[in-house]
């Protein structure tokens, strides 16, 4: 292979690495390339004062390198050409040096050092340039430090609210032997205030807390005096009233007539109950609850003093609307002329049983075809789920205030597959629950799904060619599948559009089989010694699957994003079983994997295209992924995008072709990879995208020619090998 076009690209990177980062600047303008902390204690989190510098250096990405800043100062001191603009839109503007930020820098350093407990500490800065660029160097003298030696507590002259504190004074954080410090002592006022709103003292706020320290009696030591008083810090005594204990007056709940609610059920979810004590946990969940119904686009409780005792509640519900339809649509092409469309409608209603119920049904297609051709794949779906805001089998009175009541859902589908080899239907159910912890944790848990697969029309030619190879055999079988499954997802940032940089992780785990296995005596067999339900053998397996997401948001106004996902995924058949069920096995390619490749035609391994198939449909028992897309603003509501992909699929079976399987001394050799381009259109509501990928390293090809050199013409008079197009709706990450 000629590997000139290939070191083209590392070449190019080069000379943009050494383009200059100050071209941009005009006549007296530095960029700020450095700033450094350097503390007289070593044992000191220098990271903890680099968020109290007013200026912050360009960030770098690779090895100190940021193309985007290279990119940007390309286009030098005349923005008004269209490429410079271009080259400034994509690209990231040097960060002037202003030494007014220096000050306010020290400034602010001073103030958090003395917040979280160095007194008197000192912070100097030192300012080199060189070519234009500035180096700032923050020298740090951290100051005295002063261990609490006791704490006394000066309280309210109430004999319940007394005892109240000294139930709760093991919780207390601020203890003898800690370093005093305003951080600690702060965080100690909002723990106890929320402690005491627990407890019944409606409106207690954490102004009531005033500390005292005495640092002259011992050197190094302070002697703390906590006290609470009978008002807020910053007002006057004559408004001083004891603690008192409230307790829940009338609860009145209204919203729209229009909306039909069963009246079970704002009761079941709510928490606060005439008679019993204030609790601002109560309050707290009774909100959270009554959100995660999705059926108010509004939820405002408030709380109003009928007397010295008593506070009446005010929940006041505003409903959204109620029914409607979601569209999805995903399309692919590539130049071998296989084109692929797939349309999806939900129609959705949020209350049907005038209890929150919400009844999903959905219509789906995938029809994969050729032009003037008569190979085509058509498939047909229907689904049915229905989802109760609440845990069927226990009451919601089960679950306690400081916790979500997790949904149970119900769902059914049919799916019908014809294809030029055989006809398939696909029947399946589930029953589960799903909930979450927190904001950031969410769970699914399905004790029961089941597969019913039936296999019709089974082309004679395609029966002969899998009766030689059982992996194919297996897959390509009448079969049931039935197990449990669930799916943990953790997320920094639970919003729908993340506005900015978080993460997440997600692990899925079926298993299917073993509860049947347990009655293998009373199912009947085949010729194989396959345990048969309903005439098909039973499929046993054990799968798993964890993506690991990461997105940095960027730039001026975060309108830049490098997002990054890694998949990996394994299943293994045993018992009853000898390979994964086809819908369980994995798949490459595609709108939302490696975009090269169109779906199904990648791996397994350094396996060619099987031959069993007219329209190709590869799968594995195994799969790692590997994904990187750069995010930038262009013009009006059209974004661009820039991608790598890199990964495949793998047989783990002793009965796999060579080629097929997965070997750590061919991992290198099976990795497909692919970068790409492409253009999504945000209209606030739904994101359009459409990406073209190019194949970079394809393992299907002979070993000296799995690189692919873009730039040689050769290359571009076979595309059918190089590049897949793909439609969709939202990021593929």
């Amino acid at each position: 292979m000629k590997w000139t076009g290939i070191l083209l690209l590392p070449l190019c990177a080069a000379l943009l690495a050494g383009c200059s980062t100050t071209r941009s600047l005009r006549e007296g303008e530095f960029r700020l390339a450095k700033n450094e902390i350097k503390v007289d204690d070593k044992s000191f989190n220098q990271r903890e004062l680099q968020t109290y510098i007013s200026q912050q250096p360009n960030t770098y990405f690779i090895f100190g390198w940021n193309p985007f800043l290279n990119l940007y100062n390309l286009s030098g001191q005349d923005g008004t050409k269209p490429i410079n603009r271009f080259l400034r839109k994509i690209g990231q503007a040097p960060v002037v040096y202003d030494p007014t930020k220096v000050d306010a820098s020290i400034e602010s350093m001073l103030n958090h050092l003395e917040y979280i407990g160095y007194y008197g500490s000192d912070v100097e800065s030192d300012v080199r340039v060189h070519k234009k660029k500035v180096y700032v160097t923050y020298y740090v003298e951290l100051g005295k430090r002063f261990v609490i030696d006791s704490v006394s507590y000066n309280l309210p002259p109430s004999d319940e609210f007394r005892k109240d504190f000294y139930d709760d004074q093991p919780n207390v954080t601020v203890k003898s032997g800690q370093y005093l410090a305003a951080s600690a002592l702060e965080a100690e006022t909002e723990r106890g205030s929320a402690y005491f709103r627990t407890k019944g003292y409606y409106g207690f706020d954490k102004s009531q807390y005033v500390f005292e320290a005495d640092t002259l009696r011992v050197p190094g030591h302070a002697f703390l005096k906590m006290s609470i008083l009978e008002h807020g810090r910053n007002e006057p005594e004559e408004n001083s009233v004891l603690p008192v204990k409230y307790s829940i007056g009338d609860v009145r709940i209204s919203y729209s007539q229009d909306l039909r609610l069963r009246k079970s059920l704002l009761e079941n979810l709510n928490m606060l109950r005439p008679g019993e004590p204030y609790n601002e946990l109560a309050v707290n969940r009774t909100y959270s609850r009554l959100t995660s119904l999705n059926l108010f686009s509004g939820v405002n409780i408030s709380m109003d003093k009928r007397d010295s005792a008593i506070v009446d509640c005010n929940i006041r519900l505003r409903h959204s609307q109620l029914q409607g339809f979601k569209v999805n649509l995903e399309a692919s092409t590539n130049s071998s002329g296989l084109m692929g469309i797939s349309p999806q409608i939900t129609y959705y209603h949020k209350n049907i049983f005038k209890g929150g119920e919400r009844l999903n049904i959905g219509l789906k297609g995938n029809f994969q075809f050729k032009p003037k051709d008569h190979v085509r794949s058509t498939e047909f779906g229907t689904s049915t789920s229905i989802t109760f805001p609440k845990f069927l089998g226990l009451p919601t009175r089960f679950f306690p205030p400081s916790s979500t009541v997790p949904k149970t859902d119900v769902a059914t589908s049919f799916n019908y597959q014809n294809r030029p080899e055989y006809t398939r239907t696909i029947i399946s159910g589930s029953f589960g629950y799903s909930g979450s912890m927190g904001s950031r944790f969410f769970f699914q848990f399905f004790p029961v799904q089941a597969n019913i697969v039936r296999m019709f029309d089974i082309d004679p030619d395609f029966r002969e060619e899998t009766d030689h190879d059982p992996f194919m055999r297996y897959a390509y079988q009448s079969h049931f599948d039935a197990g449990l499954g669930t799916i943990l997802y953790y997320t920094t940032n639970p919003s729908v559009n993340p506005q900015d940089s978080y993460h997440y992780y997600r692990l899925g785990i079926d298993i299917s089989g073993n509860v049947l296995s347990l009655l293998n005596r009373y199912w009947p067999t085949d010729a194989a010694g396959a345990h048969l339900v309903w005439g098909s053998p039973y499929s046993q397996y054990v799968r798993s699957e964890i993506q690991i997401g990461r997105t940095f948001v960027f730039g001026k106004g975060d309108s830049q994003a490098l997002a990054f996902r890694i998949l990996a995924g394994a299943g293994y058949a045993y018992g009853n079983s000898n390979y994964l069920p086809f819908e369980k096995a994995f798949y490459a390619g595609g709108a939302s994997s490696l975009r090269g490749w169109q779906a199904r035609t990648l791996g397994p391994g350094n396996a060619p295209m099987s031959e069993y198939f007219i329209i190709p449909n590869q799968t594995g028992d195994m799969k790692l992924e590997v994904n990187a897309e750069y995010r930038f603003p262009m013009f009006w509501k059209f974004d661009g995008a820039l991608f790598l992909d890199a990964g495949n699929i793998w047989s783990l079976y002793a009965s796999a072709p060579d080629e097929a399987k997965f070997k750590l001394s061919n991992l290198p050799q099976s990795i497909a990879a692919d970068w790409g381009t492409g253009l999504r259109l945000d209209m606030d509501f739904i994101l359009i995208r459409i990406d073209l990928g190019v194949r970079l390293h394809d393992p299907v090809r002979a070993a000296g020619d799995r690189w692919i050199n873009p730039f040689q013409k050769a290359t571009w008079q076979n595309p059918s090998s190089v590049f897949a197009l793909h439609f969709g709706v939202g990021y593929p990450f």
